[in-house]
């Protein structure tokens, strides 16, 4: 439901709110809040809740250091978590200077101008992610182990599927929130789990990625386990995946498609930083499913990019590299841009190759560029980027590079 600011005060006002959480993340993605109580609504609306920048990775120094955050209304959501009596509500929030100037490091801001130029251009874009994650046991303190909560595998069910009723909790808690998951199941690690979601709009699906990262882990806590979005939990086995599906409107064109992934493609390896930012990031590339070479093909899962089997409204292209520390409102813009940069210079998209590129031999592996092979190269590929400089602020190009 979309709320305006009167709206909201009053919600808060009757059904008995206590604390109203105003939500953003940090430029790496890791989500952030302050609580405020419901006589400070009102202010916070007209003039924003000042915190210290300092203190958030990528928002300045000491010498610059207040900015504000303002409630965005129509994103207003109860915490089913918290108790009922005294409820508990979230809003994500835009974050301005003291001079009402956005700040420039706002990613969710950063992501709504991609939208509005997509519009200006006459397309729009819908996202559905895919994160994988792991659930591991804590010890008698409640410290996380590296022991996993199942040795169950693919799509397994109950009771080899330990993780079966802690994802119900999770799609059902969301659910609450307003939140549709389309599919959940056991991955193919040993307590590896992922929760699919319906296609929605750029922001609204990057704020339902963040809710989700903060729905796992609270749900796993009450659970006494620890959920894992690292890249690569276990040496020996699969990392995790942030799969990040894209359609694009109107596609009444067939090359519109095409041309979109065409854009993505080209711009991968400049993109890549962005979507893989930590170093253990890298050493899920080329093995258990994770793409290396920039490729695409249908349904061809060793590839970067794969459509999927689908018709229609469904159609969709589907881009397997991203890992889940990254920074969906980044991602989200970034794919845009290159999506609308393939359709604007009417690129022509490279041969499908439909081989296993796990299995491979060089004589087909040698005519494809590959994926930064560590994130030395893949800092190397933004800073010699005119694409990644003309869209991403340098302050933020500066905080991934460092």
């Amino acid at each position: 439901m979309k709320y305006s600011k009167e709206e909201v005060i009053q919600y808060v006002r009757e059904e008995d709110v206590k604390f109203i959480r105003l939500a953003f993340c940090d430029v790496f993605g890791k989500q952030k809040n302050i609580s405020i109580m419901p006589d400070e609504l009102p202010r916070a609306f007209k003039y924003g809740i000042a915190f210290d920048a300092s203190a958030i990775s990528g928002f300045g120094d000491e010498a610059r250091s207040d900015l504000f955050l303002h409630p965005i209304p129509d994103t207003l959501t109860v915490l089913p978590w918290r108790p009922e009596h005294g409820r508990v509500v979230r809003m994500f929030s835009e974050i301005r200077y003291p001079d009402g100037r956005p700040f420039e490091c706002d990613t969710r801001a950063l992501l709504s101008r991609a939208v509005s130029d997509a519009e200006k251009a006459g397309y729009s874009f819908s996202f559905c992610a895919e994160q994988e994650f792991y659930l591991f046991k804590c010890d008698e303190q409640g410290e996380p182990t590296k022991i996993p909560y199942d040795e169950a595998g693919y799509m397994d069910i109950a009771p080899d599927d330990k993780g079966e009723n802690v994802r119900r909790e999770i799609c059902m808690t969301l659910e609450q929130m307003g939140i549709r998951p389309e599919s959940s199941h056991h991955e193919e690690g040993p307590g590896q789990n992922e929760i699919d979601f319906r296609y929605s709009d750029a922001l609204t699906a990057a704020d339902n990625a963040l809710t989700f990262r903060t729905v796992v882990r609270t749900m796993a806590y009450r659970n006494g386990l620890f959920a894992d979005f690292s890249p690569k939990p276990l040496e020996d086995q699969p990392g995790n995946g942030f799969h990040i599906n894209i359609s694009v409107k109107p596609d009444d064109e067939p090359e519109t498609f095409e041309k979109m992934i065409a854009g993505i493609l080209e711009r991968a390896k400049e993109m890549t930083l962005f979507f893989n930012p930590a170093e253990e990031s890298y050493l899920r590339f080329g093995r258990k499913k994770a793409p290396k070479y920039i490729t695409w093909s249908h349904e061809n899962r060793s590839g970067l990019i794969r459509i999927p089997a689908a018709e229609a409204q469904y159609k969709r292209a589907e881009l397997r590299s991203p890992d889940p520390l990254t920074n969906p409102y980044i991602a989200f813009s970034l794919m845009i841009y290159a999506a609308l940069d393939g359709i604007n210079r009417k690129l022509d998209l490279p041969a499908e190759e439909n081989s296993n590129l796990f299995k491979a031999g060089e004589g087909t592996l040698k005519d494809y560029d590959i994926l930064p092979e560590n994130i030395d190269k893949a800092r190397e590929a933004v800073l010699n980027s005119d694409f990644i400089k003309e869209h991403m602020p340098q302050n933020i190009i500066e905080c991934y590079c460092r």
